[in-house]
């Protein structure tokens, strides 16, 4: 599959679509051609906000990504809308994949809409997601927002390549902290109340008084103390405070370095993830690897040899 890159600089999105199908693809000849596009395009890219999207299920994350993505269309931005879904089965298993989840904002001229990739390749769904990302902005997308569809560790693979973690809530009666883990609340840069219309105004109000309590009481250690905002996609109220809440926090972070910091960070955090994992790969594709396991397996049950030197053993032949 050939990639005009110079269509793909001037936005043109079936050029950008291509691209990032052979990123996506497991093929070993389409890796190496994905990373010679990458590494053409990566001058032109870095230039947008990332922000990630989390939420409990039946928060209503569809609807505020497209108010959202509407939203900022009609300021003048382009938005790329990409998907993590580590459960992802097989190529386009999101649920992403169905565009009438997000139906205007998948027609408008200045949006793009990809499913998640399936997994099973090198770095996994993160990976090709991050990919896709960069390409994304070598297209001019100045928005790309990355939503989490899996459950476990895709917030934490999201929060690990955007630039601001947004988390959706619900407003709720109970005062317990509503199927969020503490860890997550530690990722969090904003959490946005949705559905904060009709008869749950006064209890979003309650919700948003909860959880200020919480993030208070874990003590940001940063220069930024995560906010509370609340919204109704539906109504399309109050978008403006929820972007506005993501402009200070980059701004601020523009301003005292830590924009940059945390996205070297990022790139080097994840180098030696695929080191990593480059290295288990090596490990599982040698043959003299794989004959001297069962005995060194043995060997160390018994406790002929101990399980260091064993490791040693299985170094030495890469």
């Amino acid at each position: 599959m050939t990639v005009d890159l110079d269509l793909l600089r001037q936005g043109n999105r079936r050029a950008l679509a291509k691209a990032i199908t052979v990123v996506e693809s497991t093929l070993e000849s389409d890796r190496v051609k994905s990373q010679k596009i990458l590494e053409s395009i990566l001058p032109d890219s870095g230039n947008s906000v990332r922000v990630g999207i989390s939420g409990v299920p039946g928060v209503g994350k569809s609807t505020f990504i497209e108010a959202l993505g509407l939203y900022l269309i009609a300021l003048g931005k382009k938005v790329a809308v990409l998907a993590v879904d580590p459960s992802s089965p097989m190529a386009g298993g999101s649920i992403l994949g169905d565009k009438t989840r997000m139906e205007e904002l998948s027609r408008a001229e200045h949006a793009y809409i990809r499913p998640s990739p399936s997994s099973g390749a090198l770095g996994g769904v993160a990976q090709k997601t991050r990919e896709s990302m960069l390409l994304c902005e070598a297209a001019g997308y100045d928005i790309i927002l990355v939503e989490t569809v899996g459950v476990g560790q895709s917030e934490f693979e999201v929060a690990g390549m955007v630039d601001f973690f947004l988390v959706l809530m619900v407003p709720n009666a109970g005062d317990e902290l509503q199927g969020i883990k503490k860890g997550i609340m530690e990722l969090v840069d904003g959490l946005v109340i949705n559905k904060a219309d009709g008869e749950s105004i006064n209890l979003a109000k309650q919700t948003m008084s909860h959880y200020k309590n919480a993030f208070h009481l874990l003590k940001s250690s940063g220069f930024w103390s995560p906010k509370v905002i609340s919204c109704s996609a539906l109504e399309e109220t109050n978008l403006d405070t929820v972007w506005a809440m993501v402009e200070e926090y980059v701004a601020t972070a523009k301003d005292n370095g830590f924009f940059a910091t945390n996205r070297d960070k990022q790139n080097i955090d994840w180098m030696n993830k695929l080191i990593h994992e480059l290295l288990e790969q090596r490990l599982d594709q040698n043959k003299q690897i794989a004959e001297l396991m069962p005995s060194l397996k043995e060997s160390v049950t018994k406790g002929a040899m101990t399980p260091y030197n064993a490791a040693k053993q299985v170094m030495g032949l890469i």
